[in-house]
């Protein structure tokens, strides 16, 4: 149990070693873009008292790597500052954005992960059939796809030609579950059909894999069926890589649904990052890359922590 305690101990120091580092890239990359930041707020035509005021206001005045450390001490607390544009807190304004990420991402997660490993295992017990050959097909064409071409596939199917859902997945107050499952199920889709793919192929590669050893050998032999095989004696020493690959995944529900967002008009944090930048509202920019950074790395560390527990190789390493 100690030996345990401190594996996880070690990932956590490192996670959180690699989240200062990121921090620090996401804030000096800022100061490092072209242009003067009060200028590009107030504007071409400020003049030079209202832009050293505005400087003044920002902190710009102050040297960059102190100005950095009361980001970072603000950051730790949930206070990323004040949006250039709105003048709103910049943690109100990411909160329900927030929010409605990781509800899509959860909608998308609850249907992609059983998916995957349910047809992960259907594909590893038919392998070198037609349905595994086929299979392979329909998933290196969802993985080689970009999310916004599969986006715009749906919507020209299942909301242009057929009508069945909206393409716009824009969110209104006082909507019940059924309408909000409703309205964001084509960004959900197109979520699923992209870590479905990558899911899958990962699950069927470990339980193959684990299929070529003497113990699988030995029950063929004695003639368990071969789905049992797979169900209780590959598929629970294939958890590690399965575990693996299941959490980056979720990491880029997350992370990776800018696009998604953008091309649904669906109003979570990608789509606030995408207009931050198109208005150079940097405390927002840096607040959402920092959370962006933030969940990778924890799940990251889950899918760590998910390995170690499942293999006692890892577990009791010699």
């Amino acid at each position: 149990m100690g030996t345990l305690l401190r594996l996880i101990a070690m990932r956590l120091g490192l996670g959180l070693i690699t989240l200062l580092i990121v921090s620090i890239l996401i804030f000096f990359a800022v100061e490092l873009l072209p242009g003067d930041l009060a200028e590009a707020v107030l504007g071409q035509g400020a003049t030079d008292e209202t832009v050293a005021a505005m400087r003044e206001q920002l902190g710009l005045d102050r040297p960059a790597p102190i100005r950095y450390f009361e980001w970072l001490g603000g950051a730790v607390t949930g206070d990323f500052g004040q949006s250039l544009v709105t003048g709103e807190r910049v943690s109100s304004a990411i909160s329900q954005r927030f929010a409605n990420t990781l509800f899509l991402a959860s909608y998308a997660a609850i249907i992609a992960v059983p998916l995957a490993i349910v047809l992960g295992v259907i594909v590893a017990l038919l392998r070198n059939t037609v349905f595994d050959r086929v299979a392979n097909v329909l998933t290196l064409t969802s993985i080689s796809s970009p999310e916004f071409f599969l986006g715009y596939i749906l919507i020209l199917f299942l909301s242009v030609r057929w009508q069945v859902f909206p393409s716009n997945a824009s969110l209104s107050g006082g909507m019940n579950l059924d309408d909000l499952l409703y309205r964001t199920f084509l960004p959900a889709l197109t979520l699923v059909l992209v870590v479905t793919a990558h899911m899958m192929r990962m699950t069927r590669a470990a339980i193959i894999n684990l299929l070529a050893s003497p113990y699988i050998e030995m029950a063929r032999l004695k003639g368990v069926p071969p789905w049992k095989r797979i169900v209780h004696h590959a598929l629970p020493n294939a958890w590690a890589p399965i575990i693996n690959v299941v959490a980056l995944n979720l990491a880029y529900l997350v992370t990776g649904v800018v696009l998604v967002e953008v091309v649904f008009v669906y109003p979570g944090i990608g789509q606030l990052l995408v207009d931050a930048v198109a208005k150079r509202d940097f405390p927002i920019v840096q607040a959402c890359c920092l959370i962006f950074a933030a969940t990778f790395i924890l799940l990251n560390l889950a899918a760590d922590v998910g390995s170690i527990l499942t293999n006692p190789r890892l577990r009791h390493p010699k």
